[in-house]
């Protein structure tokens, strides 16, 4: 292949177990000895398992995503709620312990668990990649009693698929151009590849392509004019490049603003709906507002009960003017429910707003007399929220019962803090 490939010593480290390790950490117990469950609701059985000690996986196979009813009853398994802020405040000790081997330009947070790090500049100081890899692992250990698995590659893509499928198993894996023909070709199903969810391996097997070396001999063109730029993507990761920069991520602008929510019961009045949507414009509006951005675009999704047996939908509106006032934004996301809402019970809603421009180089709706009073009263009740926390002002509709802010703002992540 005619393409130039990053020869970069590039590590992602995958804290394992996370919740759990923390939990442990806390609780004085072992995570690599005692079965425990970090659980979501302890008031639902259905409530999901956020994350299992690996006894729990090995002798209980429980894991990740499993259900509370699920669980055993046995006396050995230790049940715990999860502690968000103090999950967030290991993670950033986390990132603090990594920048004493590399700077922070070095460094992006993929997730709460997963950070890329590039060891490239690093060899003068601390030697070989893989070594100090291995070095901040034990660091990470002896500092927090965290048990970490590192993948180590020449680009992102690699260091990724390194950790996830070899490195969760082992703890450290390298991974070079010359693994890809012989580790990387025969992955399947498809969807165990990084970046191809299930609806993306379907299409492909549709196409007849069922692994990742069947992704590779597939034709460029062909993937091209069913997929566009995703399918030259997915062709060159099949063949292990990655052009990407690893500050590229952290340098991306934002895109949209967006809010969504599982609920814990199902939804049936439209007028109820609408009240979970004027609750999250708010967040939505405010977080535009605070970052300078007004919107052209407004999305909503809405996904029905699985007893309905109906898929939901996703619609979108283009406004006239972008903005970023609540009461355009929730009119616009009222119109989409009106024209798209079939009256099933509703378990999930989401919101976005996109297509954005920084709001300084945006004139107000001379037709709407009343615009200029709500963006005042906005940025006096963002600051209020901004000193007081996010429940010090809160619509009247947030305490009825279709309401959902209250508590919403009270977790971290969406748990229990």
């Amino acid at each position: 292949m005619d393409v130039h490939v990053q020869e970069r010593s590039i590590i992602c480290i995958d804290m394992k177990c996370f919740y759990a390790s923390c939990i442990a950490m806390l609780e004085g117990i072992d995570v690599m000895r005692v079965p425990i469950a970090v659980i979501a609701n302890f008031e639902q059985p259905g409530s999901v398992v956020l994350a299992a000690s690996p006894p729990l996986k090995e002798k209980y196979q429980i894991k990740t995503g499993s259900r509370r009813y699920e669980i055993p009853k046995d006396s050995r398994i230790r049940l715990f709620k999860p502690k968000m802020a103090f999950f967030v405040e290991m993670a950033v000790k986390i990132e603090k312990l990594i920048s004493d081997f590399v700077p922070r330009n070095a460094m992006h947070v993929y997730s709460i668990d997963e950070i890329f790090v590039d060891l490239t500049e690093t060899k003068k100081l601390w030697g070989d990649p893989g070594k100090t890899a291995q070095a901040i692992q034990q660091a990470i250990y002896d500092q927090f009693r965290i048990h970490s698995a590192v993948g180590l590659g020449p680009n992102l893509l690699l260091a990724k698929l390194a950790l996830d499928l070899d490195a969760k198993k082992t703890g450290f894996a390298k991974w070079t151009y010359a693994d890809v023909k012989t580790k990387l070709w025969k992955v399947a199903p498809l969807s165990n590849m990084w970046g191809i969810g299930k609806n993306l391996e379907r299409e492909l097997n549709q196409l007849g392509i069922r692994s990742v070396g069947g992704l590779a001999r597939a034709d460029l063109q062909m993937l091209e004019q069913k997929f566009g730029i995703i399918g030259n993507q997915l062709y060159h990761h099949a063949w292990g490049i990655d052009l990407s920069e690893l500050t590229e991520s952290t340098r991306k602008k934002n895109k949209s603003f967006s809010k969504g929510q599982i609920l814990m019961r199902d939804y049936h009045k439209k007028e109820d709906i609408e009240v979970l949507f004027l609750e999250m414009c708010e967040d939505v509006t405010k977080r535009a507002r605070d970052h300078g951005y007004v919107a052209r675009t407004v999305s909503i999704s809405l996904s029905y009960s699985k007893q309905t047996m109906a898929k939901g939908f996703r619609r979108s509106k283009t406004l006239r003017l972008p903005t970023n006032d609540t009461t355009v934004i929730y009119n616009a996301c009222k119109e989409l429910l009106t024209k798209h809402f079939a009256h099933f019970p509703v378990r999930q809603v989401s919101i976005s707003i996109s297509n954005l421009t920084y709001s300084q180089s945006v004139q107000l709706d001379l037709f709407d007399k009343e615009q200029t009073k709500r963006l005042a009263l906005a940025k006096t009740v963002d600051a209020l929220k901004d000193r007081f926390g996010p429940n010090a002002v809160l619509r009247a509709i947030s305490y009825t019962d279709a309401g959902t802010a209250l508590t919403r703002n009270q977790l971290v992540g969406g748990h229990l803090a």
